[in-house]
């Protein structure tokens, strides 16, 4: 075990306690709303979006939202109606509660529980990954990754710690976390490189060499004042093929034609039905 397995180590045999709170057919979709513990005393809200009619291998795909707190799809429902769509094609899908899902999030957080906190996530998503495995039918050999902003910066270190996922889909990521972390509260001078030096082995553009040999496809948008060109092309960089790298003519939020080319690309990732 390499430090990187060491850092988003955990029980995987850890108990879920899964409560059901809803279920309900959406557009040929099952719908089912849930909760479930983590290992950090707190529990996790999440949606299963299914085929109603039930398939004997089904491929995955792991949804992780963005953060934008003035935005009403910044929470677990942002990919809810790419997950229904993908259910008429075969897919089963999570879309997972979040730390940042609490849109004062942000603020309330401290520099001093960054990293410990970024670990405590990683391992949040390891979870998810294992509750979508075990769902009926669930197919291994065909499972996405999608993630937007944090939801795809920590799907890289999770992919680098977890290889169960055979393809990503990484939008309006950043390549270091302390381009966003220190926005606030500001750090300057020994203060800030120290915190940039603690990141430095988790780091999104450190970790996306490791999830070769899935193929990447980067998604970002030219007017994101986030996502400077220059951060961009360092985590694509930084990447082992295959990969692409695909923008648009928008802000951070990116765009339908994002969303379009998106489940273009999971359709041929994933082989899924026409």
């Amino acid at each position: 075990m390499d430090r990187i397995d060491q850092i988003f180590d955990y029980d995987p045999d850890f108990p879920r306690d899964v409560r059901d709170v809803a279920t309900r057919i959406n557009t040929g979709a099952i719908v089912r709303e849930f909760t479930f513990a983590t290992p950090f005393n707190r529990r996790r809200a999440a949606y299963m979006v299914r085929p109603e009619q039930e398939r004997s291998s089904s491929p995955l795909v792991l949804f992780v939202h963005w953060y934008e707190p003035q935005a009403p799809n910044s929470n677990r429902n942002q990919f809810l109606q790419e997950a229904i769509k993908l259910s008429t094609q075969g897919c089963t899908s999570l879309l997972v509660e979040t730390v940042w899902s609490d849109r004062d999030w942000f603020i309330k957080r401290t520099q001093a529980e960054d990293f410990q906190s970024s670990v405590e996530q990683v391992v949040e998503l390891r979870i998810a990954m294992d509750l979508l495995m075990a769902e009926r039918g669930a197919d291994p050999s065909r499972f996405a990754y999608v993630g937007h902003d944090f939801g795809a910066m920590y799907g890289v270190l999770a992919g680098a710690a977890d290889p169960r996922p055979t393809a990503y889909v990484l939008m309006a990521g950043t390549s270091r976390f302390p381009d966003w972390f220190l926005y606030y509260p500001k750090l300057i001078g020994d203060e800030a490189e120290a915190f940039k030096k603690q990141f430095n082995s988790i780091d999104p553009v450190t970790l996306v060499p490791r999830l070769a040999p899935a193929p990447l496809l980067f998604q970002f948008g030219v007017r994101d004042v986030h996502v400077p060109t220059k951060r961009a092309e360092a985590f694509f960089e930084a990447a082992s093929e295959p990969k692409e790298m695909w923008w648009y003519e928008s802000g951070h939020g990116l765009n339908g034609n994002a969303a379009n080319d998106r489940m273009d690309w999971l359709v041929e990732a994933l082989q899924l039905e026409d």
